[in-house]
């Protein structure tokens, strides 16, 4: 959206707004009959609603004014806020800000905060700068955050790029940018070592805000974290947790891609003499077909309703509680003075969106977009994989000479532990067993020799085929699953010769591909299409794998690397642990 926030700053308008609402000039737009759901003060109330160009100018008594350019009849609907998702990444739906646009903005979202590390992991400062340029003239509004952890693991992964206190000083000189993303290097900021110290403080320094990602973290190293300048969280694990950081005095942002702890959070919540004005809701990650499906923001408020949460408590937490959060006080609130940012709603408890408005103008009606930004060219972001085509040989693990092995294994998917275990080796081939799984990763950015990096994963069910990605955070090296090399060449190759994405592969052969070619990561397809492509190869995918509690799928695939987490992750430089910064062989200990 252009211009913002500035737009309200007009003299000429405040002075339409003020004749408006004394009744000495019309309204440009009156909404009629509706239920207001108030989040200042949790009234459900009738009220009628009059706009002067993006202003909100009036909420009054229904009926008690006519004149209007235009008036829409609400009456049987709910009238809330434009809701906020404060933290979201684009890049988990793997479509371009212009379609991620087109698709949530009918379900009532009108602000998004988006911390685009993913790109910046890929493309650098100029891939944030598409970034910023691909957000521009679109019905959403992007608050665009400074990407902090640019690898997110120092000397446990390579990225396509590196972010220091100079790079994060340059992006928080930008207008455009509202703050410090998520800062996920929490072992760097508990032992302030640079570069994080100085990009935290070059956060702090700018006023904006500096945001969090608290993974784990209790008692004293909570207390730290936050100390160190830290001012929110979305990574919770309970309800406890939940309590826990917000008494710490952190803003959480609770997002709703990891439903299981959803239910417990509500039932804290519900302890509670009020709900917290430092509770906010995001989504963090969508998949593209949850996000056509299911929703975004819309998803997550539904499901919160469903387990009991009152749903203008849902309400006030998407749209005034983040508001608040994010210094921006022309959001958040149906009130005279503030933006009007509108969605009107035929079921509060379904969170069924008939109409939004996004400052005072009509962008969606019944689920379908009206008009549509400008497209940015990603051509420049389309040559990203800079690797050459992959043998068996490549995923093989020869041990020539040995009997058996003794590996260092990862346990589990979504709390990863250390294991060990003998393994048999034949004819100088490590041969697992049917409860074990390869994980190869191999740089792709061209900063260091391509050499897969490979991995032996537990507890992570029965595959009959392989898996390759580049959507693989944080640093988004190609990623490979599988058992049988050949299955797991054919994989990594369909995906280097779409230039990135996803695909499966069985019995040597190439089952499905889902084509990202935008920094890997993205693609400019309209969000339906992507996701069917991506629930076929869902499909694909379910049809080569047991998948085993608790993985969940995708979610464990793409984060199976995420070496700023605490336990052992695979990446590219080897067995890391994100606990203890160790990096260790494969090989534990071995016998002939």
């Amino acid at each position: 959206m252009p211009n913002e926030p500035h737009d309200l700053h007009s003299s000429e308008l405040r002075d339409r707004a003020v004749r408006a609402a004394l009744g000495l000039e019309q309204f440009d737009l009156l909404i009629i009959g509706g239920t207001l759901v108030d989040v200042a003060t949790s009234e459900m109330r009738p009220a009628d609603i009059g706009l002067v160009g993006p202003l909100i100018a009036s909420v009054h008594a229904s009926g008690t004014r006519k004149d209007a350019k235009q008036t829409i009849d609400a009456s049987g609907r709910f009238i809330t806020p434009g809701f906020i998702d404060t933290h979201m990444h684009v890049e988990s739906s793997m479509v371009t800000p212009r379609r991620y646009a087109e698709t949530v903005v009918p379900q009532g979202t009108t602000t998004v905060c988006w911390d685009p590390h993913e790109i910046g992991n890929v493309a650098g400062l100029d891939g944030i700068r598409w970034a910023l340029e691909e957000t521009r003239q679109l019905p959403l509004r992007f608050l665009t955050l400074a990407p902090s952890c640019v690898p997110s693991a120092p000397g446990l992964e390579l990225a396509g790029a590196e972010f220091r206190s100079g790079e994060m000083a340059t992006m928080l000189s930008w207008p455009e940018i509202s703050g410090v993303a998520e800062v996920m290097n929490m072992h760097g900021v508990l032992e302030r070592s640079e570069p994080m110290r100085g990009i935290v403080e070059a956060g702090l320094a700018s006023g904006k805000r500096v945001c969090g990602h608290a993974r784990g973290l209790e008692g004293a190293e909570l207390q730290a974290f936050v100390a160190a300048g830290i001012q929110s969280d979305h990574e919770l694990t309970s309800g406890e947790d939940l309590l826990a950081k917000l008494r710490a005095g952190l803003t959480i942002e609770l997002r709703g891609s990891h439903d299981y702890v959803l239910p417990g959070v509500v039932e804290v919540l519900k302890k509670l003499p009020h709900l917290p004005q430092t509770l906010t809701i995001c989504t963090d990650d969508v998949f593209p077909d949850d996000l056509v499906n299911d929703g975004a923001m819309s998803s997550v408020l539904r499901r919160l309703i469903g387990y009991r949460m009152k749903p203008v408590d849902a309400i006030r937490a998407a749209t005034l509680n983040a508001a608040m959060w994010l210094n921006r006080y022309d959001l958040g609130l149906i009130a005279a003075g503030r933006r009007a940012d509108i969605a009107i709603l035929s079921d509060l408890e379904r969170i069924v969106v008939d109409r939004v408005y996004a400052s005072g103008r009509e962008v969606a009606r019944d689920g379908n977009l009206i008009g549509s930004g400008k497209s940015v060219s990603s051509d420049a972001y389309r040559d990203t994989v800079k690797l050459e085509k992959l043998s068996a040989t490549d995923f093989t693990i020869t041990l020539p000479g040995m009997t058996d092995a003794r590996v260092n294994t990862v346990v589990s998917p979504r709390f990863t532990k250390w294991g060990q275990a003998v393994v048999k080796v034949e004819d100088g081939k490590l041969v697992l067993p049917d409860h074990m799984l390869l994980m190869a990763v191999i740089h792709r950015h061209g900063r260091k020799e391509p050499t897969p990096v490979i991995g032996i994963l537990e507890d992570w069910g029965h595959w009959r085929g392989a898996l390759a990605t580049t959507i693989s955070h944080d640093s988004h090296n190609l990623t490979v699953f599988g058992r049988d090399p050949a299955d797991m060449a054919a994989a990594a190759n369909a995906v280097i010769e779409a230039g990135g994405g996803m695909a499966t592969a069985a019995d040597g052969k190439v089952t499905a591909v889902l084509a990202l070619p935008v920094c890997g990561l993205l693609s400019d397809a309209p969000a339906k299409e992507v996701a069917d492509n991506f629930a076929r190869l869902r499909a694909a995918a379910d049809a080569i794998a047991d998948w085993m509690p608790p993985v969940r799928t995708f979610k464990a695939v793409v984060g199976a690397s995420l070496a700023c987490n605490p336990g052992p992750h695979v990446t590219d430089l080897g067995l890391t642990d994100g606990t203890t910064q160790d990096i260790r062989p494969l090989l534990a200990a071995s016998r002939n």
